[in-house]
């Protein structure tokens, strides 16, 4: 191996650039050239290819997003684009890219390796749910800035005796919306992997109301059956029943921003140099992740069109704990 790539694709995760650094550092460590893909997949379509040295990657381990940036490609999803990408890696003579991005992204990685080219995927999805991997770069961080979000948000319901709803990325993963609302403590908890029917979110409202809380807080995924705005809709025509007064909160992409926790950069940091230790050993068509706290390798085959159930026992136990 002497000159590899290195590409950020899909949603960006705070963790990402300490990635991009340690696949940077580690692959330089090893006597390999590194070229930094510009605008993800376009970016390899388009031969937006840079150089990258130990010292273009200082300074960034804190920062959140990418530096390399990511954009859709729905060319590459074609043989042609696919075909324009690999000519132009071979006009610079590289012999593998290393792919830091979630399932869309690993979908894209396995494709290009099924055409005989050395790929290994890094996963870095804030949805975590990526098989291959227990967490994924960028969870931890969004999962924080949401439980400040949650955190913020009883306050002001306990002095105005209200309810809540927070709304939280996950269109087809409640993760986030799980662990967050555990941790929270949030009365309620809606994903897209279990149906829940609104009037049962009512009603444990009204009891919180009843027992003399002083707030209630729903955290809502934002792919379940009823988002937040389906919910506050069904909760305006039984204002009387529930008790409190609703205010409903949207986060947005405000999950993705903000420096990443020292988890973040820590598993970005290990998962880089998986990476380029999985490509010195001559292991391709891979998925590194995190695994029972080891830095594991996954074939791409049995990662692309699955998806990471959730623990139905932390379900439970968000409902044993709201009682």
């Amino acid at each position: 191996m002497k000159r590899i790539a290195v590409l950020t694709s899909g949603g960006d995760a705070p963790g990402m650039n300490a990635a991009i650094r340690a696949v940077t550092r580690c692959a330089i460590a090893k006597g390999w050239e590194v070229f930094g893909v510009h605008q993800g997949y376009a970016g390899l379509i388009n031969g937006d290819f840079r150089q990258l040295t130990a010292r273009s990657v200082g300074g960034i381990i804190q920062l959140g997003g990418t530096m390399l940036g990511s954009a859709r490609a729905p060319e590459f999803k074609n043989e042609e684009g696919r075909m324009k990408a690999l000519w132009e890696l071979g006009q610079k003579e590289i012999e593998a890219v290393v792919i830091i991005g979630g399932n869309g992204s690993q979908t894209g990685a396995y494709a290009f390796s099924q055409m005989g080219f050395s790929v290994v995927g890094v996963a870095s999805t804030i949805d975590n749910d990526l098989v291959g991997s227990d967490i994924t770069i960028g969870v931890d961080t969004a999962m924080n800035i949401a439980l400040e979000a949650l955190d913020r948000l009883k306050t002001t319901a306990a002095s105005h005796q209200r309810a809540f709803l927070l709304e939280v990325m996950g269109r087809n993963c409640g993760y986030l919306a799980l662990e967050v609302g555990i941790a929270g403590g949030a009365e309620a908890i809606l994903i897209p992997e279990i149906e829940t029917n609104p009037e049962e979110v009512v009603q444990i409202f009204r009891r919180a109301y009843e027992r003399g809380k002083t707030h209630a807080c729903a955290v809502v995924a934002e792919g379940a059956s009823y988002n937040a705005e389906k919910l506050a809709a069904y909760f305006s025509e039984h204002q009387a029943r529930i008790g409190y007064e609703l205010r409903t909160t949207t986060l947005g992409h405000v999950q993705r921003g903000g420096e990443p926790t020292a988890y973040d950069r820590l598993l970005a940091s290990r998962l880089g140099a998986g990476a380029v230790d999985a490509l010195d050993r001559g292991e391709t068509g891979v998925l590194v992740g995190m695994v029972k706290s080891q830095v594991t390798t996954t074939p791409l085959s049995k990662v692309v069109g699955v998806q990471k159930p959730i623990d139905p026992t932390l379900f439970q136990l968000a409902k044993v704990l709201d009682t």
